[in-house]
């Protein structure tokens, strides 16, 4: 059922981008406008999924298990208190934390802004132009970019993605 409503989502979105922005064309040009938007909707979810699944599996594993609501950076502070088994995956733990702050710390201001957006708060591409006051375009490309570096960063500092 998840997957219908998945589906479902992205024709609803496709057929607003449609109506959106090609209201005003012939009605016999909407058809194809149709298909080339959903295909890019597609294109775009699936993309999304992968970054959002690659992002969420490396910090999931920083997280305890027992707790699905945890956010992996703020156990960095709270870490006092959890159910780690041992020292040593303690403090693994926190350096990886540690690690991973720091790198995102280091993107300009635009690309850790769209990075935190779109696979942080879970935002798609228009609330976060909106919010960041840019195109679209400019979304995609500050994202693409911060997680490039990310993984080139964490890679060299032996976190592997």
């Amino acid at each position: 059922m998840h997957g219908e409503d998945q589906a479902l989502d992205i024709v609803q979105d496709a057929m607003l981008k449609l109506s959106e922005k090609y209201g005003d064309k012939p009605t016999s040009e909407l058809p194809m406008l149709f298909q080339r938007i959903l295909q890019n909707t597609i294109r775009d979810f699936y993309r999304r999924q992968k970054v959002r699944s690659l992002w969420t599996t490396l910090l999931s594993s920083f997280t305890p298990a027992d707790d699905e609501d945890a956010d992996p950076l703020e156990t960095l502070q709270a870490h006092e208190g959890s159910n780690i088994q041992t020292p040593h995956a303690s403090l693994e733990q926190s350096q990886g934390l540690a690690i991973i702050e720091e790198e995102v710390k280091k993107l300009p201001p635009r690309q850790r802004e769209a990075f935190l957006m779109r696979y942080w708060e879970d935002m798609d591409i228009a609330e976060t132009a909106a919010a960041m006051n840019c195109s679209e375009g400019s979304v995609k490309t500050h994202c693409s970019r911060a997680t490039h570096t990310l993984a080139t960063a964490l890679k060299a500092r032996g976190i592997a993605l």
